[in-house]
C-alpha cells in the first residue's frame, strides 16, 4: 500500500499504484485501467508530474510510427511505499558489523532466515499441491509488504514481488536476497525448482521468482 495520504483512494494514488505494480504505462493505458477519460487521466498526470512523482520516458514505436511516451515513478514516488524503517535497519546492520564483524551479520541473517522458514513451513504445510504452496507463500509475502502476486507461466508459476520493504537492507547486505531464495526453495521442497529471473538489486524493476515442478522441463 502507498504511504498514508489525504485520500488513499484518490485517482493520483491509484495511478502511482499501477505504475508501481505494472511498470511504465502510457496515458491511454492508465485511462483504460482506471476507467476514466483520457483528459481526466492527463490532468492527474500533470499534477503528479508537477509534484515530481512521475517522469516521462520514451517508448519505442511499434512499426514506423513515432516513439510514444510512458510514465514511470520517480525516486520520490518510490519512497511513498513502505520501506520497513530503512534508516533504522541500516543503522542496526552497521552496528552489528562494527561490534561483531561480518560473521555477526551472517549470524543475524541466518537467524532471520530460520525464523522466516519456520513461519512459512508451518503456513504451507497444510497445502496438498505445489500450486497451493506457492499461493500460500505469495499470500504471506503480500502481507509482509512485498506487493506479491502469483502468475501462471509455462509449466509452473511466477512469484512476482512489485515492492521490497527491505530494499535498503538488501542493498547494504545482499545476504538478505540470498536468504530469501533459499527460503523459497526450502519451503516449496524437493518437488519444486526455484530460480530468480528478475532482481531489484541488480537493476530490474522488481523481483521475480520462477517455480517449476521438478518433473517439468525448465523453459
Amino acid at each position: 500500500m502507498i504511504a498514508p495520504a489525504a485520500d488513499a483512494n484518490s485517482t493520483a494514488d491509484r495511478i502511482l499504484f499501477l505504475l508501481k505494480t505494472r511498470g511504465a504505462l502510457k496515458t491511454t493505458d492508465l485511462a483504460s485501467l482506471l476507467e476514466i477519460t483520457f483528459e481526466a487521466a492527463r490532468q492527474q498526470i500533470q499534477k503528479l508530474q508537477a509534484a515530481e512523482l512521475i517522469i516521462g520516458i520514451s517508448a519505442p514505436a511499434k512499426g514506423a510510427g513515432r516513439p510514444s511516451q510512458k510514465w514511470t515513478l520517480t525516486d520520490a514516488a518510490q519512497r511513498r511505499f513502505p520501506d520497513a524503517h530503512s534508516v533504522l535497519t541500516l543503522q542496526l546492520i552497521e552496528t552489528v558489523e562494527q561490534v561483531f564483524g561480518h560473521e555477526g551479520v551472517d549470524q543475524l541473517i541466518t537467524r532471520m532466515e530460520n525464523a522466516n522458514r519456520s513461519e512459512y513451513l508451518q503456513a504451507c504445510s497444510p497445502a496438498e499441491t505445489l500450486e497451493d504452496k506457492v499461493r500460500t507463500l505469495v499470500q504471506l509475502r503480500e502481507r509482509a509488504g512485498y506487493m506479491a502476486e502469483m502468475v501462471a507461466s509455462d509449466n509452473g508459476w511466477l512469484i512476482i514481488e512489485n515492492h521490497c520493504p527491505i530494499c535498503a537492507a538488501a542493498s547494504r547486505c545482499q545476504g538478505f536476497c540470498r536468504s530469501e531464495l533459499q527460503i523459497f526453495q526450502s519451503v516449496l521442497g524437493e518437488q519444486a525448482l526455484v530460480e530468480r529471473c528478475e532482481h531489484l538489486i541488480s537493476g530490474d524493476r522488481r523481483c521475480v521468482y520462477r517455480v517449476l515442478p521438478r518433473t517439468a522441463p525448465a523453459q
